[in-house]
């Protein structure tokens, strides 16, 4: 008989503790029990479904060429489909650990394969169906923002690990995590709103590049507003990203400082813990006859 993890298991062990919100409310819920289903099989491994995803990605780009109406729908429900199943690859990584760094390059090299062709195929079929060029504008568009948020992404994670590395090293201890009491509900509307987003595990980064790619390839193909939806969900992820570059300045200016605390705070405690040491040492001297 095969024997499956629960749900309740699956949930456990496979999401994260933040993510998109597009990811927790319409991906989470299907990608579990997909991944309930096919776990005990473990030739069904994270490398094979990404090269599932990677094939629906495919199929997909094939339909947007067809330009026509129903062809788009057809596109929109193909991409939908090989994102929850490129969603399934990392949850069977994490479950079985399974995971390797090959596996990282490889869902990471061919989700932007896919995005790059579908991009390509939708624009480039709507501007060959009407020789629009705002077509072609938005297919540069589409293609620089999705590779501006990543690199962005992975710098902006590089400086912030590089000053939790230094703060910890300075400290002399790692910083131990910081866990928020779910019961204690914060005041004021935007602290409120970022709580009751984090409680249902949505990150407040709400337009990030998994909202931008199913905006523009699904919700866009879905309406008919292909390039309407692209501009505003474009704007939309610049105005996120600006604000977290603005949040990574501020960290930035303030890092010195805490740095600076962080060594000072080290130093006292150094000295304080020689203090201590040293005092054994002077009460026997005292004790001792002379």
């Amino acid at each position: 008989m095969v024997q499956r993890s629960s749900l309740q298991d699956i949930r456990e062990q496979t999401y994260k503790a933040r993510d998109a919100w597009w990811t927790v409310l319409l991906v989470d819920p299907v990608a579990a029990r997909l991944v309930r289903l096919v776990s005990p099989y473990r030739w069904i491994t994270p490398n094979l479904l990404t090269g599932l995803a990677t094939l629906l990605g495919f199929g997909a780009a094939a339909c947007f060429l067809m330009q026509d109406r129903w062809w788009l729908v057809a596109g929109a429900l193909l991409f939908h489909v090989s994102f929850v199943v490129d969603c399934m690859d990392g949850k069977i990584a994490r479950l079985h650990g399974t995971g390797s760094m090959f596996g990282a390059w490889f869902d990471f090299m061919f989700d932007r394969l896919r995005a790059f062709l579908c991009a390509v195929a939708l624009f480039g079929g709507q501007y060959a169906r009407t020789g629009s060029k705002a077509y072609l504008w938005a297919l540069i568009a589409v293609t620089f923002l999705d590779l501006f948020r990543y690199v962005n992404a992975h710098q902006m994670g590089r400086i912030r690990q590089t000053m939790r590395e230094q703060l910890a090293e300075a400290r002399g201890f790692a910083p131990a995590p910081v866990v928020e009491d779910p019961t204690v509900v914060p005041h004021g509307p935007r602290a409120r709103l970022r709580h009751s987003l984090q409680s249902r595990r949505i990150r407040t980064h709400l337009i990030s590049g998994i909202e931008f790619e199913m905006a523009v390839f699904i919700i866009g193909p879905l309406t008919g507003w292909v390039l309407q939806t692209s501009a505003v969900v474009g704007a939309l992820l610049l105005f996120f990203e600006l604000w977290l570059i603005v949040r990574l300045w501020q960290a930035t200016r303030a890092f010195p400082v805490a740095l600076a605390k962080a060594h000072a705070s080290a130093a006292v405690a150094a000295s304080a813990s020689r203090q201590r040491s040293d005092e054994p040492e002077r009460e026997f001297t005292a004790t001792t006859p002379q």
